[in-house]
């Protein structure tokens, strides 16, 4: 395990209901896991909708599952912008 923090942003802060909070947990699944038992309703809804930065790199399309997270690490949560 590691711990590290989750920021949130838009409207995954919004439904988050603050900017950031720790994390335990040794990949991005686990994390998220976390945050959607510490969020139930509408955090659910936006994390299917979001990207997510590790340390400052794209997760894109990996298995979440294979995203390991380090200690003291970062996980960002980006919903979709708008805008042009």
């Amino acid at each position: 395990m590691a711990n590290g923090t989750i920021r949130y942003w838009a409207a995954a802060k919004q439904a988050a209901g603050l900017a950031e909070e720790p994390y335990d947990a040794a990949t991005l699944a686990e994390a998220l896991t976390g945050a959607r038992q510490r969020h139930p309703g509408e955090l659910v809804r936006v994390l299917q909708r979001c990207s997510f930065l590790i340390d400052g790199d794209p997760v894109g399309t990996r298995d979440h599952e294979t995203v390991r997270l380090a200690e003291g690490g970062t996980v960002e949560v980006l919903p979709p912008f708008a805008g042009g």
